[in-house]
């Protein structure tokens, strides 16, 4: 195997999938290769959430540059694709307060408050204890089991060359070294995720990354109307970076210490995502390790269907499938860009934002190496 290409992307999740969409809607040849035979990891073990409006900084941008990607990818590649928004229910006083500075923040266009009686009729959730929400109109939503496998497929079809099963050993300037050959390139992408720490050790050991294993459930409910939305809870206040600054965050983050030590314990993220078929997506909770220990415990499950009960109030849980999520994770950083060889471009997610980052986050590392600055919509090939 020897090939010549503008642009060869390692890692086909969804990282390394939106490089190669950017890529080959600017015109150039592309190959994208993985020593999987299909596109498996966490690119498909997540809730496939694109929230937007919850993050800061260049994480936001990303988001929200690559919201009409995804619109337009579930339009060529024919995948499911919601602009649901996401709802978030206050349960608390303080819960409420950070909702309130969050609005005041962001404004009318990415938050929307929600009195008691406005939630209540728009989700199907029990009326104990609460005291309002907000929605956040911007947020996306697709099925992560069909979406980046549609949009390998799409690619394929559209004259990108996949090669499977095929594991990156080392990396010169303009040449990728494969387990079945060489590839030349005129610029590489190193996406795969948490693998990083295979290719390039040095800056994995850098900045701490990690492995991030997660209890996640796919179940039915029998609920009184179905979930609009995706659906936030006090403890995704805590979690993500556009909320970490408000000043009413901290005692949210307090209460739940004092309350749920257990679930603190767990670092428990309690949401839920609505799929086509009817089914929920719930979860997780976080354990991070460099290797991830094959074994899980049944706390993390037990904890995720009580606590979905007494949201939902309802007495039974259909679970269709359990499973260990897996994602990259780095104490303190979102992403890890680095350049370690000529024409040979790192980009790792460094946190469970992959989903929504993906799309801007791959247009913007295309044109920062210098690939141009066509807008993908409407560039042709």
């Amino acid at each position: 195997m020897t090939s010549t290409y503008d642009v060869v992307v390692v890692g086909a999740g969804v990282v390394g999938l939106a490089h190669a969409y950017h890529a080959h809607q600017r015109g150039l040849t592309v190959a994208v290769v993985d020593h999987a035979d299909r596109v498996a990891g966490a690119s498909v073990q997540n809730f496939g959430h694109a929230c937007i409006t919850a993050q800061s900084g260049a994480a936001l941008q990303y988001a929200i540059d690559g919201h009409p990607h995804w619109l337009e990818l579930a339009r060529k590649a024919d995948f499911w694709a919601a602009e649901s928004g996401t709802h978030c229910v206050a349960r608390h006083e303080d819960e409420f307060a950070v909702l309130e500075q969050f609005a005041e923040l962001r404004g009318e266009e990415q938050v929307q408050l929600l009195d008691r009686t406005e939630l209540l009729n728009r989700l199907p959730i029990a009326d104990t204890d609460v005291v309002g929400g907000m929605y956040l109109p911007l947020d996306l939503q697709v099925d992560p089991r069909t979406a980046a496998p549609a949009i390998a497929r799409w690619l394929e079809g559209s004259g990108v060359d996949f090669y499977w099963r095929t594991a990156a050993t080392s990396f010169t300037p303009g040449v990728v070294r494969t387990s079945r050959g060489e590839l030349h390139a005129g610029t590489t992408f190193v996406t795969v995720n948490h693998d990083i720490d295979r290719l390039f050790p040095e800056y994995a050991e850098r900045d701490g990354l990690t492995r991030c294993r997660l209890h996640m459930l796919r179940a039915t409910m029998p609920l009184r109307a179905p979930l609009p939305s995706p659906l936030f809870t006090g403890w995704s206040l805590v979690r993500y970076s556009g909320f970490e600054n408000l000043p009413a965050v901290a005692d949210v983050a307090a209460r739940l210490q004092a309350d749920y030590p257990g679930y603190v314990e767990l670092d428990l993220h309690q949401m839920y995502t609505p799929q086509p078929d009817g089914s929920i997506l719930m979860g997780d909770t976080h354990v991070r390790e460099i290797t991830t220990s094959p074994f899980q415990s049944e706390d993390g499950f037990e904890v995720l269907l009580t606590e979905a009960k007494s949201l939902f109030g309802v007495d039974r849980i259909d679970v269709a499938e359990r499973w260990q999520g897996t994602y990259c994770s780095a104490p303190g950083s979102e992403f890890l860009l680095e350049q370690p060889v000529d024409r040979v471009h790192i980009v790792t997610v460094t946190t469970g934002i992959g989903m929504t980052t993906s799309m801007g986050l791959a247009e913007a590392s295309i044109i920062d190496a210098g690939l141009g600055d066509t807008h993908p919509l409407t560039a042709t090939r």
